[in-house]
């Protein structure tokens, strides 16, 4: 029922609106400074896990610039003596040209969630989930960049295939003045590259599969990774319990939370068919990840993804390398319960 008029909130001063302003930037520059302060260890993360990767280069089997040997061919009169491979040249009566294979650079798009929603982290885990989508991002960042591809983040760092990639990315990172958003803002991905998401995916379904098809409309194949707690897996809570929305939709209390855990699987069920749904239609890949699981995990399962994406159309699914990967991501479904509150706190009330 809507409000009486007397009930409206009458318009804020201009010193009420000054003391919000002021609250906000406080806010903004304390999470600004907690994440900063979190960088050292998340960059060491990163390049741990980056290391558990040996990511190859993509060669299109042709000659052309690259740094793998490719073939010998025949010396062509009028070509620069420079080219000559003397040390082949000498085993034959021949001369020969030494080929390497060209290795095309593949850009990748790379979208870590840093909304207030990822901060959450129960007992049940380590690590944030805002910490293992920096993590990832970072670690995917520098694996493809040594594989001599280019990385981006949307709205935040142009394409780059710098060495000091991880570097890059901390810095636009930690200067973005902006609020953190759920989902990449809308940009235009060339046709071909590749989009990787990490986030929760707690947004409405509506704004997800606008998300998705303005992406792949572009051209753009990707990889939709669901980072999640295990609290919003299994739903651990019982008894009166006080949940409160982080990004500032309000709390509710439960009585008995422990009656909620049905209804609420329902519904994280519902969500993510709908996900994979939109995923399947549009031929991106759809992962979830827990944060009590190793994050080399979720590493090896992205490589496997995106090395079977390089072809010229995906494998079907069961008959690929990417069949533990498969087993692995329909084993952590099979657990699939958890609120959407419980992405903010869960105490006692």
């Amino acid at each position: 029922m809507a409000a009486p008029p007397s009930a409206v909130s009458a318009p804020a001063s201009a010193a009420d609106r000054a003391a919000s302003d002021r609250a906000v930037l406080d806010r903004a520059g304390a999470s600004s400074r907690a994440l900063a302060a979190l960088m050292p260890r998340l960059v060491l993360e990163a390049r741990r896990v980056a290391a558990t990767v040996i990511h190859g280069l993509h060669g299109r089997r042709r000659a052309g610039p690259g740094e793998n040997f490719w073939q010998y061919r025949r010396f062509v009169s009028g070509e620069s003596s420079a080219r000559v491979d003397w040390r082949r040249s000498a085993r034959d009566e021949h001369l020969y040209v030494r080929e390497r294979e060209w290795e095309a650079a593949h850009t990748v798009w790379i979208w870590p969630d840093r909304s207030p929603s990822m901060a959450f982290r129960s007992a049940l885990a380590r690590d944030s989930k805002l910490d293992r989508a920096l993590v990832m991002g970072l670690a995917l960042g520098e694996v493809l960049v040594q594989g001599g591809e280019r990385v981006g983040i949307p709205g935040l760092m142009t394409v780059t295939a710098n060495r000091n990639v991880i570097d890059r990315m901390v810095q636009a990172i930690l200067h973005d003045a902006a609020a953190p958003a759920s989902l990449p803002p809308a940009f235009a991905p060339s046709p071909l590259s590749e989009v990787i998401l990490l986030s929760d995916l707690w947004s409405p379904i509506a704004e997800i599969r606008t998300m998705l098809a303005r992406l792949s409309a572009a051209g753009a194949h990707g990889h939709v990774v669901q980072i999640v707690d295990p609290a919003e897996e299994t739903f651990p809570y019982a008894g009166r319990v006080e949940f409160v929305e982080p990004e500032g939709f309000g709390s509710i209390t439960a009585g008995r939370a422990e009656a909620w855990r049905d209804d609420y699987a329902a519904r994280i069920a519902l969500h993510r068919s709908q996900i994979r749904a939109e995923t399947d239609r549009i031929g991106w890949s759809f992962v979830i990840h827990r944060t009590d699981r190793p994050a080399t995990e979720l590493m090896l399962q992205l490589h496997a993804r995106m090395s079977a994406g390089r072809g010229a159309a995906p494998p079907p699914r069961g008959d690929t390398a990417t069949d533990a990967a498969d087993a692995e991501i329909r084993d952590v479904e099979m657990l699939d319960a958890g609120p959407n509150a419980a992405a903010g706190d869960a105490r006692p009330a």
